[in-house]
């Protein structure tokens, strides 16, 4: 996962910011999460129009991601939320054996740089 923000870091510079980062990771989480590691994924990032969207297509139609009320002592359940929390919108789009989980953001300024902490250094 790391690969692939760094990727669409270095594809959108400085249009990059922390909530595009926590798109990309939620959605590639989900398909780890839902259907495993080694599923391969499409990640396809549109800048444009004021706005950012973040595709991420998997070849499983028939696994939804479904937003969902996560109880405080729950271990997970919370990415569509947060995702649902930092975008304009987001949906499911099928395809021929396929589904594509997008969502769009705001194109706003230039995030501030972002600042390393001692935890942001340990691997």
């Amino acid at each position: 996962m790391p690969d692939v923000r760094r990727t669409v870091y270095e594809h959108l510079g400085d249009a990059f910011c922390p909530d595009l980062e926590l798109c990309v990771s939620e959605l590639l989480a989900n398909v780890i999460r839902h259907l495993g590691e080694g599923v391969p994924v499409t990640v396809r990032v549109v800048h444009g129009q004021g706005r950012t969207r973040v595709e991420v297509t998997d070849p499983a139609p028939r696994a939804l991601p479904v937003l969902r009320v996560a109880a405080a002592d729950d271990e997970g359940g919370r990415g569509l939320a947060l995702l649902d929390a930092v975008t304009l919108r987001w949906g499911v789009d099928h395809g021929p054996g396929t589904k594509t989980v997008w969502c769009e953001l705001p194109q706003g300024p230039p995030a501030a740089p972002r600042r390393q902490t001692r935890s942001s250094l340990v691997p």
